[in-house]
C-alpha cells in the first residue's frame, strides 16, 4: 500500500490533505500532525467523517498492525487537537502583529487589501457578518481577490488566544507570519466540513497569498 493512501477511501493524496496516525506508547492511536513520530503509521484523509469511519470499521488496529485502543469519540478528539493547534498559531500571529480585531478594523483591512483571512466567532451576529461580507464582495467587484471568511471558534477561545475580551471578528493580515495559522485554519475547516471540492484549492491559494507578501 502506498504510504500516503487513505485507509478508509483507499485513494492516495498529498500529505497536506491527510493526517498520519501512529500507535502511541500507551497503546492508543495518536495523530501525527507534524508527520515526524517514529513507528509504523497510517494515513486518513483529513476529514472527520473519514476518521469516524475508520473507528467504526476498526481500521486503525489493522493498518497499524497493533491492537491499539481507539475511543468511539476519536473524531472529536482529533477535532479538538486541530483546534488547539490552530488557536496556538493564531496567538503567535497576533504577537507578530498580523491580526486585527473588531468590526471596524476588520472592515478596513478588507477594503485596503491587507486582509488574508477573516474570522467570525460562533456567536457573531448575522448583521455584523453581513456587513463584513459586503466589504468582501466590494473588493471582488473592484477587481480584487476573494478574501475567505471562516467561523471556527467560540469568542472565548479567540479571547484566550489573542489576549482580548469579547473578540467576535478578526482578520489575519497578509505576510509570512500568518502562513502557519492560515494553513491550520483551513485544515480545521476542511476536517469539519468534509468537502472534497474547493476546500483544498482555497487553502492552497490562501496559504500561498500569505507566504508571498
Amino acid at each position: 500500500m502506498n504510504d500516503r493512501t487513505c485507509i478508509v477511501t483507499r485513494t492516495s493524496g498529498s500529505v497536506d490533505d491527510m493526517i498520519r496516525f501512529v500507535a502511541g506508547p500507551d497503546g492508543t492511536v495518536v495523530p501525527d500532525f507534524k508527520r515526524n513520530l517514529p513507528g509504523r503509521g497510517c494515513w486518513v484523509k483529513a476529514q472527520r467523517r473519514h476518521v469516524d469511519e475508520a473507528v467504526k470499521r476498526k481500521l486503525f488496529p489493522r493498518a497499524l498492525k497493533n491492537s491499539v485502543t481507539v475511543p468511539d469519540n476519536f473524531g472529536l478528539t482529533v477535532d479538538q487537537m486541530l483546534a488547539k493547534s490552530a488557536l496556538g498559531s493564531f496567538g503567535l500571529a497576533r504577537k507578530a502583529g498580523v491580526v486585527v480585531t473588531g468590526a471596524a478594523k476588520v472592515d478596513a483591512a478588507i477594503r485596503n487589501g491587507t486582509a488574508a483571512l477573516v474570522l467570525h466567532a460562533f456567536e457573531a451576529a448575522e448583521d455584523g457578518v453581513r456587513k463584513l461580507d459586503q466589504a468582501r464582495r466590494s473588493v471582488v467587484y473592484a477587481g480584487g481577490p476573494e478574501i475567505p471568511a471562516l467561523s471556527l471558534f467560540e469568542s472565548s477561545e479567540m479571547d484566550l488566544a489573542l489576549g482580548g475580551v469579547n473578540v467576535i471578528h478578526a482578520a489575519v493580515l497578509k505576510g509570512t507570519a500568518a502562513a502557519g495559522f492560515v494553513k491550520r485554519a483551513w485544515l480545521l475547516q476542511h476536517f469539519r466540513d468534509g468537502r472534497d471540492d474547493q476546500a483544498d484549492a482555497k487553502a492552497a491559494a490562501a496559504a500561498k497569498e500569505t507566504e508571498t507578501e
